[in-house]
């Protein structure tokens, strides 16, 4: 079985500073505060990059393998919170976004699929207590 092992350390304040399994850091904070020009993330939305991020990085190796490469590919993701606390993402909207000359709708469809329904282990994270909905646009550039 696979493991991962992240450090987070406080650094001051509200702010921490967490590494992950490649040695990169980040910084993180709560969003509510006056964090003057601190550089960070918050870390529900870490969660919504991560989802946007896995998918992604799926949808990508497998256009590549399809022949079916895109031009450019962006995902935004949109997520609303319960109103209780703990405040936690109950439903999620997840747009993938490709432009190119010559798109093959076909393939970026079965990416896309697969992704959701197969490889991207955030995307079933997310379900496990959010309803999550997906839309595909497809942006001709001819």
């Amino acid at each position: 079985m696979a493991s991962n092992l992240v450090t987070t350390t406080w650094v001051k304040n509200n702010e921490f500073e967490s590494n992950n399994p490649s040695e990169h850091k980040l910084t993180m904070f709560n969003n509510a505060d006056d964090n003057g020009s601190l550089v960070g993330f918050a870390p529900k939305a870490l969660m919504l990059s991560s989802l946007a991020g896995c998918s992604g990085l799926d949808v990508v190796a497998l256009l590549k393998k399809m022949r079916a490469e895109v031009a450019d590919f962006k995902i935004i993701v949109t997520a609303e919170l319960t109103e209780e606390h703990p405040k936690f993402y109950n439903e999620v909207k997840v747009d993938y976004h490709f432009t190119a000359d010559d798109l093959q709708p076909e393939k970026i469809q079965k990416a896309v699929n697969l992704s959701v329904t197969k490889y991207c282990g955030v995307m079933e994270m997310f379900r496990q207590f959010a309803t999550v909905k997906t839309e595909i646009f497809l942006h001709n550039t001819l």
